[in-house]
């Protein structure tokens, strides 16, 4: 369990809060939206639409998991057994509300630690989740905290393209444009039945791609389809998250192919080819 005292609460930027499933319901084929409560979450915020945070998971047997806290938690929590370490993983938070949290996993099936719980989570389960804190006012003017959609002033359209893992987050970025805010987005995604509906202001075009049973990870048809794009004249934004091989194929595209400036293009990670769900997001960088 993660223990939050006033004093604390006035001095880190994030922190552990206890919470509880208090529902959790299909988003299309693929995803489950689980919600989560608890007091402690009501001093949750977050910095932008594309917010970072991560969960703790209870092992077998436990009911909730136990976390170290403070500021030197992470490095407490490697020094911990593997057999007593809880699960970590990273998510989005697709919408927060006073004491609520909704976070958006993706389904597919015993493969992973983090899947299987979600497709098994019921009302009363347990879980930390580690998160911006309301109560930290000390930042630099214009800092985030583990949120990157930060399109510049002067730009004019914007190029959103991901994987089904990145779901969430583009949701809630085009749910955020301001009336007119031109968008194209481009999604890959399982199946025809994970195509979502958003509310928006903005002028959005979207693009669904769904794999229909091809394996996830080749990437190929989203980065098709954006490289057969018109894109709009005038000064663009690109956001770009889920496979790491295909966002770095976009941001090369975007780069090399359609002169794009690189500092324009946002680009992360989300999960690896071949890799474990143990194998942590990768950091966004520059490439030449």
């Amino acid at each position: 369990m993660a223990a939050s005292k006033s004093a604390t609460l006035e001095v880190e930027p994030f922190l552990h809060f206890d919470a509880e499933v208090l529902a959790t319901l299909p988003i299309g084929e693929s995803l489950v939206r689980v919600t989560f409560g608890g007091p402690g979450l009501r001093e949750v915020t977050t910095c932008g639409p594309d917010q970072r945070i991560k969960i703790f998971l209870p092992r077998a047997g436990e009911t909730s998991p136990r976390v170290p806290t403070g500021p030197d938690w992470y490095a407490r929590y490697r020094d911990m057994p593997e057999r007593e370490r809880p699960v970590m993983r990273t998510y989005t938070i697709r919408s927060a509300r006073p004491g609520q949290i909704d976070v958006d996993f993706v389904r597919h099936g015993d493969t992973g630690p983090a899947s299987s719980w979600a497709g098994g989570a019921a009302p009363g389960d347990r879980a930390v989740i580690w998160a911006p804190n309301a109560r930290f006012t000390d930042y630099a003017e214009g800092s985030r905290m583990g949120s990157d959609y930060a399109p510049p002033a002067d730009t004019t359209w914007q190029l959103i393209a991901g994987d089904e893992t990145a779901l969430p987050a583009i949701g809630g970025i085009v749910e955020g444009l301001a009336e007119g805010e031109r968008a194209l987005v481009f999604l890959e995604v399982p199946t025809e039945a994970d195509r979502q509906q958003w509310q928006t202001a903005g002028d959005v075009s979207v693009t669904w791609l769904p794999r229909n049973g091809v394996h996830a990870g080749g990437g190929s048809a989203l980065l098709a389809a954006v490289r057969a794009a018109q894109l709009p004249e005038g000064p663009g934004y690109a956001w770009l998250a889920g496979e790491s091989g295909l966002v770095r194929g976009l941001r090369r595209h975007l780069v090399g192919e359609r002169g794009v400036d690189r500092k324009r293009i946002y680009f992360c990670g989300y999960w690896r080819q071949g890799k474990s769900e143990d194998a942590p997001h990768e950091p966004v960088g520059s490439e030449d």
